[in-house]
């Protein structure tokens, strides 16, 4: 019978495992240390599992109970709005009303386009002579057309019975303020520059009275003779007004009398 017996291990494999336990164990410790101070770094001194940390779960929740919380006043909103502009027969009856109320009052408030004979009267700057110049004793404020003299035509034309009065392309509502920014016309906004094209329907030989009977338009018109400014009526049978589109905005409104539906 043979026994077995186990090797001894050589003077040279011995040599071997004393050098990688020398150089292994210190690597294994310079490992831990990395790995414990980003835990530490981590979780800021604190378990990184505790008890009171928030869950996933209850994340949810509160974030759920948000949604309902705010769901349920969008629902209270809702029915509001409904209970002053609809939702129940009275309202929708009142609804209505002032619906129609608006439709009926769009083309006398210059919401809609309107066709009809009327007057085109045009404002321009002067212009220089054949020599290119312009009168000697003139100043600049002589030569321009000034915001008093837009205000002036328009304001005869409005008493004359204007039914709407556009200028340049855009309609003239109780809004618009025509002002006048050096040598241009703001209005509503937007620029022009001369000549200055305003357009009226109505009963043109009474417009034509109005303007004529207009003290601040009489002096533009001797302006016309002295300096050269530009200044034209033209009766036409048919003209065509836009309607306003820009968005209407007010501050201050109050109703101008009783209203009824």
């Amino acid at each position: 019978m043979q026994r077995s017996h186990r090797r001894k291990p050589t003077p040279q494999a011995v040599g071997r495992r004393s050098t990688s336990w020398r150089y292994g164990v210190p690597v294994v410790c310079l490992l831990a240390g990395l790995l414990l101070a980003a835990t530490h770094g981590v979780s800021g001194g604190d378990e990184i599992r505790r008890s009171d940390a928030p869950r996933l779960v209850d994340l949810v929740r509160e974030t759920q109970q948000s949604v309902d919380r705010l769901s349920a006043e969008r629902d209270a909103l809702v029915s509001t709005v409904d209970s002053h502009h609809g939702g129940s027969p009275g309202a929708d009856a009142a609804l209505t009303a002032i619906t129609a109320r608006s439709a009926r009052l769009a083309t006398e408030a210059g919401l809609e386009p309107l066709r009809g004979p009327g007057l085109v009267v045009t404002l321009n700057d002067a212009q220089r002579d054949a020599e290119g110049r312009f009168p000697r004793d003139a100043t600049p404020d002589d030569l321009v057309v000034h915001q008093q003299d837009i205000d002036a035509v328009l304001n005869a034309l409005w008493s004359a019975g204007a039914e709407g009065i556009q200028m340049q392309d855009q309609r003239i509502i109780g809004t618009s303020a025509p002002r006048c920014v050096g040598n241009t016309l703001l209005l509503n906004g937007r620029t022009y520059s001369p000549p200055y094209v305003i357009t009226a329907i109505g009963d043109a030989p009474a417009m034509q009275a109005a303007l004529a009977a207009a003290p601040l338009v009489t002096l533009y018109r001797q302006y016309v003779v002295r300096f050269g400014l530009g200044y034209s009526e033209e009766p036409r049978a048919s003209v065509e007004l836009v309607g306003h589109k820009e968005p209407l905005r007010m501050q201050f409104a109050k109703p101008a009398g009783p209203i009824g539906y």
